[in-house]
């Protein structure tokens, strides 16, 4: 099959490799679309270690059953699927007690670390456990599917954060996972939201999606903005949707005294903060890692037009151009927000 084979830093290569073959309980899945994360787009720097070479990346995907291995008899050749990006066992006590993203278990698609190496969905073909699948209604495209992974994860943050009703609320990075969280918290009943960012294009697409008050911190102070419009009391909720050190101390300044910072972005390792700050203020840090059963939320929120996709999905290009929408990304010179490939 053809596949985009991570081989070396900043290199993808559009090339023939191995087809798979469904285990028991597997099934093969023919991929017709997958989304390119922020998550690639440094892995494929090499410096994050979580895309050690060689690897194919893609995590974002949906397709249709190519074909069943033995055990599987729900799925049949020719159904359309989508399937989130964490491979879990379904045994052990976190997935017992519906907590899949904390498997102890755990790999996810298109990662290799030194632990495990798991092959994603940039290619024309990815064998799966049967147990991660949803059907896929015809009314919901596999472009749009594509983004059901991201959406899952705006709405588990969303969670992390506990009642949202008649909260103010800031997000923190207006990418795909912070427009989704956005989206997320209006449906959560936020009655203000502010969204930063430091691309004009992506912040007239929160607008569009709900924002309230967008906010780049290129033109003006983040936090005197946020005080200006709270009566200097701050924000309930702060999303962070970054993951390095100067947004993730932005995003416990703009917090009033009492309220919850939510860490979503996952970039550098390590990020220093004010501990007396957080402390004197008693502040509550929450982390939200992935989905845990959001995905299926997901997919009927954007079956039923409650959660828009579309407007995240800024072109649809050939699996072959793959190192060319990656380099594009990379870049970051264009406002572009998901480039989804199909193979």
């Amino acid at each position: 099959m053809k596949a985009l084979l991570h081989t070396a830093p900043y290199t993808l290569t559009y090339t023939d490799v191995e087809d798979p073959v469904p285990g028991p309980g597997e099934v093969l899945i023919r991929i017709a679309a997958c989304g390119i994360c922020g998550s690639d787009v440094k892995g494929y720097t090499g410096t994050t270690g979580r895309r050690i070479p060689p690897i194919i990346m893609g995590h974002e995907a949906a397709g249709t059953i190519a074909a069943v291995g033995p055990e599987v008899s729900r799925w049949q050749v020719g159904d359309r699927v989508c399937f989130d990006s964490t491979v879990y066992c379904g045994t052990c006590e976190a997935c017992r007690t519906g907590q899949v993203n904390r498997c102890v278990h755990r790999q996810v698609l298109g990662v290799s670390v030194p632990s495990f190496r798991r092959h994603g969905a940039f290619a024309e073909y990815l064998a799966l456990p049967a147990h991660l699948l949803l059907p896929l209604p015809e009314a919901v495209s596999f472009a749009q599917a594509a983004l059901l992974e991201p959406a899952a994860i705006g709405l588990h943050a969303v969670r992390r954060a506990g009642a949202l009703d008649g909260a103010t609320v800031a997000v923190i990075g207006a990418g795909p996972i912070g427009l989704f969280i956005l989206q997320a918290a209006r449906l959560a009943g936020a009655e203000r939201l502010f969204v930063a960012d430091l691309q004009p294009g992506r912040l007239a697409l929160a607008r569009r999606l709900g924002a309230d008050v967008p906010v780049c911190p290129d033109d003006e102070d983040l936090l005197a903005r946020v005080r200006e419009a709270t009566g200097g009391r701050g924000v309930d909720v702060a999303f962070e949707a970054v993951g390095i050190g100067p947004t993730v101390r932005q995003a416990i300044q703009i917090t009033r005294p009492g309220g919850t910072v939510v860490l979503v972005g996952n970039v550098q390792p390590r990020v220093e903060i004010d501990l007396q700050d957080v402390i004197a203020r008693e502040l509550s840090l929450v982390g939200s890692y992935a989905s845990s059963g959001e995905y299926r939320e997901a997919l009927e929120l954007v079956h039923r037009g409650r959660l828009q996709v579309d407007p995240l999905i800024s072109e649809i290009r050939p699996l072959a151009e793959g190192q060319a929408a990656f380099d594009r990304l990379y870049e970051g010179t264009e406002d572009l927000v998901k480039i989804v490939l199909t193979p």
